[in-house]
């Protein structure tokens, strides 16, 4: 498995590729390969900052001798007007560099700005905030990295790193038992130490895995703020709890304060607003 390092570098270079191809036609028609210059990295926006790291690595890969001042490193509130970053190096650098830097800072900081929201709605409670994995194709590292900056929780990276029986699961194996059953056989089978956790769709459901035993967490699925409550009393502590399914920031504290350990929300990642910032010569 791919370290997230060479993810990362898989990333930019895909990314180069795609946006310069055989040449940036109208940087090399005008600017002279020599000439030196500085840009700054200027917030247009209140929010989160994120991503920084990643410049410093996209600047690297295009060219080390850039040298990146970094004025606002990642996790900080910025406000408009701020300059987070200059960087100094070869112009032609400078603006190869500038949009794959900007597309990845700008959505890295819209998914912490937007998780530090919902962390924020939640203070006071014990429930903390999931992402899911409706990311962006190929950028999922950088958006959970993100989540994590703005003071959310990873649920899952992927499929390898957590068991999850969805309904589909459920049903596709004839029931909760048999799905849970084979789990656990898997498990065994191949050696792995996985946590489990299971989605319940409604209180027979839950009762079945109650009765069944053997995971870590149930997952209350489209449950309504009243029967969440009523759900997490029934558990009351011998499972993690979590919250997922139609969950909207106004409803966020209202399923916080049933006592539920997670709330997952997939808007976190797959529906977010980008901070905006620009690159300007200086």
């Amino acid at each position: 498995m791919l370290s997230v390092e060479e993810l990362e570098t898989r990333l930019i270079d895909l990314s180069f590729a795609e946006d310069i191809g055989d040449g940036d036609h109208t940087t090399l028609c005008c600017i002279p390969e020599d000439a030196m210059g500085k840009s700054r990295l200027l917030i247009k926006e209140d929010g989160v900052l994120a991503g920084v790291e990643v410049a410093k690595k996209v600047f690297a890969r295009f060219d080390p001798e850039m040298q990146v001042e970094v004025l606002m490193g990642d996790g900080a509130v910025v406000k408009k007007g701020d300059v987070a970053m200059i960087v100094t190096g070869r112009v032609r650098s400078l603006l190869q560099t500038e949009r794959l830097m900007l597309n990845i800072m700008q959505r890295m900081s819209g998914i912490a700005t937007m998780t530090h929201k919902y962390v924020e709605r939640l203070e006071g409670t014990k429930t903390r905030v999931l992402d899911t994995r409706k990311t962006t194709p190929g950028m999922r590292m950088l958006e959970k990295q993100a989540v994590k900056i703005g003071g959310g929780v990873n649920h899952r990276i992927g499929l390898f790193d957590m068991i999850l029986l969805k309904d589909n699961h459920v049903d596709f194996s004839g029931g909760i038992a048999n799905a849970i059953n084979r789990c656990h056989e898997y498990l065994k089978e191949k050696g792995l130490d996985l946590k489990i956790e299971i989605e319940v769709r409604n209180f027979d459901e839950l009762k079945q895995v109650m009765d069944c035993g053997g995971v870590d967490r149930i997952m209350l699925d489209n449950f309504t703020v009243e029967n969440t409550r009523k759900a997490v009393e029934m558990i009351a502590g011998r499972y993690e709890t979590e919250s997922s399914g139609g969950i909207t920031f106004d409803t966020l504290r209202d399923y916080a304060e049933c006592g539920v350990d997670y709330i997952s929300v997939g808007a976190l990642t797959h529906s977010v607003k980008g901070l905006d910032m620009s690159f300007k010569a200086c």
